[in-house]
């Protein structure tokens, strides 16, 4: 069936439920894609979710509660009678069950436990003890096994016995009688294969995996690194506990973006964040107000300079028709290296101890740039300026050389610091991205009046 969200689906959902024809609802619900029964559920009303969720099999129920964002779970949870919910948990993808446990009350953990079956519960349980941002964290135990000592036609067999509770078997682990992992082969590999053919003639054993206790990033990096469907978790023993699918790594790496990108522009990252309308007020000014009310405060510094060189600003007016010019580009400058800067550490291309190359690249890109920026001032201010009175013996065009001057040195050491402020934070173990772009721009404005007052005091 083709799925078009706008003019079809959803209103034939709603047909359906105002007639009241169940079969045909359930048919719709459990063949159409996951994603878009999320979407048709967030249309509805809490008390319609449980409704129609309850005419569905359990299967289908814990596949489509594995995609729920974390508000409804808990109101599922809350509302469901705990055997009910127990059968339900048993099609939940491991991770997300995991997840969902360790966020309810300790209370309800122990009040829900004993309604699980024994392997669920045990699997909930292992799953819970790795750290959240951890490889054993976000990985999954739905995935499938193979020993090597099996011939294909056997493995195949177990394939068939246990693929109905598996969620991905493209890549076949195989393992020994410990679960020590042996290597990978793709399902292809092992349907093409001969019946007598021994598992582990078959098997790559050069193959990528991940450290239980590594750090989730890490995991991401790998899986976009080489491209896989999945990555193997193997523990300290080389043994096999879980894989972390490439979906997995694709939330991940959104997330630290996002992460980054908040702390560049000076916002506090905080946990289980929601959707921005979904977020209250209160929040977004926890989130902000630490970095604006620091910054701000430095930012008097910049006003102490400015009272310092007012008999300069009254005596030549056009000064203070440059000075948003000046820390604008200043600021432009500064974040553009920053942020270069940053991506590259974040990727890999760069190394905190490469510093000096980097600082001495951004100083050779700045200079350039600072000919086109004071090349332009000073056609402007020697064509377009020469009506502003000066003090005598000053001339417009010497007036226009010293502001553009100026202006030049500021897009060089605005570069200099934008590059230089990550890759001091990342010397001393921090997080690049902490060199936000509001904390550069306030430092360059200071350093940028500095060079400006400087340059025409000392040359009138």
């Amino acid at each position: 069936m083709e799925i078009d969200k706008e003019n079809q689906t959803f209103p034939a959902l709603e047909a359906l439920i105002n007639q009241e024809s169940d079969e045909k609802l359930v048919e719709m619900l459990t063949e159409m894609p996951t994603a878009h029964v999320i979407d048709f559920l967030k249309t509805q009303e809490e008390g319609q979710i449980l409704t129609l969720l309850d005419l569905i099999d359990h299967e289908s129920y814990g596949r489509i509660f594995s995609d729920l964002d974390s508000e409804t779970q808990t109101f599922i949870f809350s509302e469901l009678p705990r055997p009910k919910m127990a059968k339900i948990f048993n099609y939940v993808s491991s991770d997300v069950r995991a997840d969902f446990y360790k966020e309810l009350e300790l209370e309800k953990q122990n009040e829900f436990l004993p309604y699980l079956e024994k392997k669920i519960r045990e699997d909930i349980i292992a799953l819970s003890s790795y750290p959240s941002e951890s490889a054993g964290g976000i990985m999954t135990t739905d995935f499938a096994t193979i020993i090597s000592d099996m011939t294909a036609n056997e493995a195949l067999n177990k394939l068939r016995q246990d693929a109905p509770s598996k969620q991905m078997i493209y890549y076949l682990y195989v393992v020994n009688d410990t679960m020590k992992m042996q290597g990978i082969l793709t399902l292809k590999n092992l349907v093409y294969a001969e019946p007598d053919d021994k598992i582990k003639d078959l098997i790559n054993e050069f193959f990528v995996f991940a450290n239980v206790n590594e750090d989730q990033e890490s995991v991401a990096k790998k899986i976009e690194k080489y491209d896989l469907v999945a990555i193997p978790v193997l523990n300290d023993y080389q043994q096999l506990v879980g894989i972390v699918h490439h979906d997995d790594a694709i939330e991940i790496i959104r997330a630290e973006q996002t992460e980054d990108m908040e702390k560049f522009m000076g916002i506090v990252p905080t946990e289980n964040d929601l959707g921005y309308l979904e977020t209250p007020s209160i929040q977004h000014f926890k989130k902000r107000a630490m970095w604006i009310v620091l910054l701000a405060l430095i930012g008097l510094i910049s006003g102490m300079i400015i009272h310092k060189y007012k008999d300069i600003l009254e005596q030549l007016i056009i000064l203070a028709l440059y000075m948003p010019m000046m820390t604008a580009t200043g600021g432009n400058s500064g974040s553009q290296a920053a942020t270069v800067v940053i991506r590259a550490l974040s990727l890999g291309e760069i190394q905190d101890k490469d510093w000096l190359r980097i600082v001495f690249k951004e100083a050779k890109i700045s200079f350039m740039l600072s000919f086109c920026v004071a090349g332009l001032i000073f056609l402007k201010i020697a064509f377009f300026s020469y009506k502003y009175p000066l003090p005598a013996g000053l001339t417009i065009t010497y007036i226009g050389f010293l502001i553009s001057v100026a202006i030049a040195l500021q897009v060089i050491s605005s570069a200099v610091i934008g590059a230089g402020l990550p890759l001091i934070v990342k010397r001393f173990g921090g997080d690049p991205a902490v060199a936000a772009s509001p904390a550069i721009t306030t430092v360059v404005d200071i350093t940028g009046l500095c060079i400006y007052f400087g340059i025409v005091s000392s040359n009138m």
